[in-house]
């Protein structure tokens, strides 16, 4: 069978096959397992969210330079549109809670191994639509004055109570 025909039956960039995940997917893996290992022995409490921040400005701050500049401003738009969201690490990547489920999340390009960093929403996010269809991520290669405005909007919108939606 053809390198082509197996990528098709559902293999994955970077991933030989019979490997299933890539090494990239298998880093997050192993990291989102830290992760957790990490958040069961701080508990909770003020301390915890303290310590959750500092791991994501420590892993913004260790980002490519174009990604991290790309982290922190993303990092200030939520964190001033939406203070009632924790930031905290997710697969690794920076990403920003409400009673403890990630809502939102970047993901670094350089890290992922893509030509572009992205910021996506997860199901707990309040952006149903009435048409039935939404965009749950958006790629970001820079963040315009247009675009910091955009993304408060959907962040202000994803933690707002709907009639039938979380938030």
């Amino acid at each position: 069978m053809s390198a082509e025909a197996k990528a098709g039956r559902g293999g994955r960039q970077g991933a030989s096959s019979g490997e299933g995940f890539s090494q990239e997917e298998r880093a997050a893996v192993k990291e989102r397992a830290a992760e957790l290992r990490k958040d069961a022995r701080r508990g909770r409490g003020t301390d915890k969210a303290a310590a959750d921040e500092r791991d994501v400005l420590a892993k913004i701050a260790e980002m490519d330079p174009q990604d991290r500049a790309l982290a922190e401003r993303v990092h200030a738009v939520v964190t001033t549109a939406a203070p009632e969201l924790a930031p905290k690490l997710w697969y690794g990547q920076p990403a920003y809670a409400k009673a403890g489920k990630v809502v939102c999340f970047f993901r670094s390009g350089q890290v992922d191994k893509e030509r572009y960093s992205s910021f996506g929403f997860t199901v707990q996010a309040n952006l149903d639509e009435d048409g039935g269809m939404w965009p749950t991520a958006y790629a970001l290669t820079r963040l315009s004055e247009a675009g910091e405005a955009t993304l408060r909007e959907l962040v202000e919108k994803a933690v707002r109570r709907g009639p039938d939606g979380p938030g």
